[in-house]
Formats: C-alpha cells, sequence, structure tokens
C-alpha cells in the first residue's frame, strides 16, 4: 500500500491502535484532569469506565474511517446532543485538548497523522463549546 493510499484508520494503527490511543486519551485525563475526570462515569477507584472508554475508542474507529460499529451500536454520533448536558467552555475545551495531546504523545502518534488530528480535534473540541467563556 502507498503512503497516497494509507488511510488515517492505517495510519494509527487500525483497530487496536485507536482503540490504545482512546485508553491513553482517559489514562492522561485520570492524571490530568480531575475536573474532566468528573464529567464521566468512573468505577469505585474514580478510574473512567472501560465502556466509557470502549464507547469512545469505536468513535474514533470509525471517524478515522475504520468500521462503523460505534454507528450500528449507538447509531449516529450527534455530538453536540450527546455533549449537551456537560457545561464546556474554554476552559473544558483545552482540558480535552492537553489529555489528547498528551495521549497521541504517549501512543507516538506524527506525521501527516498528527497533523491531521491535531487540527481536526481542535475543530470539534471548539465546536462543542456551549458556554460562554
Amino acid at each position: 500500500m502507498s503512503e497516497q493510499e494509507e488511510t488515517l484508520y492505517d495510519m494509527l494503527g487500525e483497530r487496536d491502535g485507536i482503540m490504545a490511543l482512546a485508553n491513553a486519551f482517559y489514562d492522561e485525563m485520570e492524571k490530568l484532569e480531575p475536573v474532566l475526570t468528573s464529567h464521566h462515569d468512573t468505577d469505585d477507584e474514580g478510574n473512567i469506565t472501560n465502556e466509557t472508554r470502549d464507547r469512545f475508542g469505536l468513535f474514533l474507529v470509525g471517524w478515522c474511517g475504520g468500521p462503523q460499529d460505534y454507528m450500528a451500536r449507538f447509531g449516529h454520533p450527534r455530538l453536540r446532543m450527546r455533549h449537551m448536558n456537560v457545561p464546556i467552555d474554554t476552559e473544558m475545551r483545552d482540558a480535552w485538548l492537553r489529555c489528547m495531546t498528551a495521549a497521541m504523545d504517549a501512543q507516538g502518534v506524527d506525521g501527516l497523522a498528527r497533523d491531521f488530528l491535531d487540527q481536526r480535534f481542535a475543530q470539534v473540541a471548539d465546536f462543542l463549546r456551549n458556554t460562554p467563556g
């Protein structure tokens, strides 16, 4: 497969690589952003649940061009609707981006994939803001 034909899904290591990125994201969130962590389902130890991790991982798999298992299980992502119950201001947006940046660093995401994801994650995170500030 030539570099021109390689998809984002391929560049990130397909399903396993993307699921690892989702887990690294939540690991970083638990370490760096307790307020952001508190907006997620957690287990008795305060860790974000495997169900939450898997759901986000499936979303990322489909979003990156892989199988659409998220859509088959949960329907259209409707990101704004699914996030309306969480007040997202610039501080929360930036906290989310810090976690994803740290996760991509930890997973060694670089090159074209990193360039695309840095830009696209910033756009989506800003799009989800629903509270002034």
